[in-house]
């Protein structure tokens, strides 16, 4: 046995009290030198060349987790952080909430003769692009939202019986060295509840059993499972098989109901995320020339987000120069822009599992064309009349805001002559919608599209982030409107957080958007 595994053996009875004193040092608030408090010195190993060395360092070397911690990132996390940005107090609050949230939900519903549950929400798994090659390892938000836990194949069960006494159990990999090898360090069973703050632990192996044991135990305890996100087949078939009341109900509504409001932490991920992603696309524009392709502008961005800190892309960016720009969801990115082009680009960014999403559009060459100058303006317009309506009449919902944005947009279309005069009302959105096929606006956060299960019919309310993305396609078949205008395509979206007072604060506003903004850029 090595001396690190030693030390591990000799302060096994103290393990919570040891990384307690690993997760909260680093080379800027401790020695290594420095032995914690209550702990006995370790004998020097004659074999290491380290004289002296403390258990501290020995500690941090010997124990490895699954994912980045303070004691092992400290330029990626802050004090007491468990992800980026978040605290591990956080987190369990989280936890606490959905529990309350599906108590009361029980008690209104069909279900208020029912007083125990347990939760199921596992992660996700590695998948592959082909044998043997991951895709980059993605974790399911809801899981990730409720446990912190950055590793795949997991499962977190939350509990509550009569008395309102609540339970949580992370299931998760155990510790295998042959595993780890070849990708990378588990966190381990014995590790998790102290790293994850829940109050246990167990081999996600045991998972069935334990569903068995509970469902015995509580033949009338209501068991909460997404079967259809679920991306752990197994996990599928034992939450079946389980459920003695065979009924299971989806908690992901209530957990959507929890993320759509952002908490102050949250809100600095979407303004960090949205920053990094504003920078980019500007430094992005002020690169582009005329001849270079798609795909070199989508390499740019890339680079530019990643340098900034952000993880990777949030998305496939849209990246469409030309005519290519009036079809909604371009992602081929592979043409050359030609000199008087314009280029949409719809990209962003996630930093610390928060995303951003922002549209751009800008001549390649510097400066707009008239025809391009006119719909540009009309988009301008009709987008910050949108942001000035949001909370208010016309903006209270989501869904209030495309209405709004269509009979918007069809009046300002009028004004250039590109929708007949004589169109209003109804007949004026429906003619609009043809050049706006889109809905206006989503909600944004842990995912691009995020907490898709909330309603876009329901009022807007402080720390909700969604975004605001209006826009014109005109293909080059259309024989409507005039030739100038045929194979133009533009979009302006922004990312913004509901505050309280009817007040928003415009996360992508470093983004250029007014034209002198946009023309000054390039020709610098």
């Amino acid at each position: 046995m090595n001396l690190a595994a030693l030390v591990y053996q000799q302060f096994h009875s103290k393990r919570a009290q040891i990384l307690r004193t690993v997760l909260k040092c680093d080379s800027r608030h401790c020695s290594s030198n420095a032995t914690p408090a209550g702990l006995p010195k370790v004998p020097p190993s004659a074999s290491s060349g380290a004289i002296g060395q403390e258990p501290l360092e020995l500690i941090k070397r010997a124990v490895s987790y699954g994912q980045p911690m303070l004691a092992t990132h400290p330029h990626l996390l802050g004090e007491d952080e468990l992800v980026p940005g978040i605290r591990l107090a956080e987190v369990q609050a989280r936890r606490r909430a959905l529990l309350a949230l599906v108590r009361n939900h029980a008690a209104t519903g069909l279900d208020r003769s029912v007083k125990e549950h347990i939760v199921v929400v596992p992660s996700a798994n590695k998948k592959y692009m082909s044998d043997k090659i991951p895709y980059v390892f993605r974790q399911n938000s809801d899981f990730l939202y409720l446990s912190g836990c950055l590793e795949p194949d997991s499962v977190l069960t939350l509990e509550v019986d009569s008395e309102g006494n609540e339970t949580s159990t992370l299931f998760v990999r155990p510790k295998d060295s042959h595993a780890e090898l070849w990708d990378g360090p588990r966190t381990g069973v014995e590790l998790a509840p102290h790293v994850f703050g829940v109050d246990q632990a167990a081999n996600v192996s045991e998972l069935k059993g334990y569903l068995t044991k509970y469902s015995f135990a509580h033949p009338q305890g209501l068991v909460w499972f997404d079967e259809k996100g679920c991306d752990l087949t197994d996990v599928r078939k034992m939450v079946g098989d389980v459920s003695k009341t065979g009924v299971v109900r989806s908690p992901i509504g209530l957990i959507h109901k929890l993320r759509v409001v952002k908490t102050p932490a949250e809100r600095e991920l979407m303004r960090r995320t949205c920053q990094i992603a504003s920078a980019a696309i500007n430094r992005t524009m002020q690169e582009s020339r005329a001849g270079q392709s798609e795909h070199q502008l989508f390499a740019k961005v890339d680079f530019f987000s990643r340098m900034a800190g952000a993880s990777y892309l949030a998305y496939p960016p849209v990246v469409a120069g030309g005519r290519n720009a009036t079809v909604i969801h371009y992602v081929n990115n592979n043409q050359i822009v030609a000199d008087g082009d314009m280029v949409l680009m719809d990209a962003g960014c996630e930093y610390g599992g928060y995303t951003s999403d922002i549209t751009r559009t800008w001549p390649i060459n510097g400066e707009f064309s008239e025809p391009q100058r006119i719909l540009y303006e009309l988009l301008f317009q009709v987008q910050r009349e949108l942001l000035e309506c949001l909370q208010s009449v016309g903006g209270e919902t989501l869904d209030q805001l495309f209405d709004t944005m269509c009979l918007k947009l069809g009046k300002y279309l009028q004004e250039v002559g590109l929708i007949p005069k004589g169109l209003q009302g109804v007949d004026l959105g429906r003619a609009a919608y043809k050049f706006c096929p889109h809905h206006v606006s989503h909600y944004l956060g842990m995912d691009v599209h995020d907490t898709p299960l909330i309603s876009r019919s329901i009022s807007l309310v402080p720390g909700m982030v969604c975004t605001v993305e209006p826009g014109i396609y005109i293909s080059h078949r259309r024989k409507d409107v005039p030739p100038e205008f045929r194979g133009l395509g533009l979009r302006i979206e922004d990312d913004v957080l509901i505050l309280p007072d009817n007040k928003i604060e415009v996360l992508t506003d470093g983004c250029a958007k007014d034209i002198r903004q946009i023309e000054a850029l390039i020709g610098s």
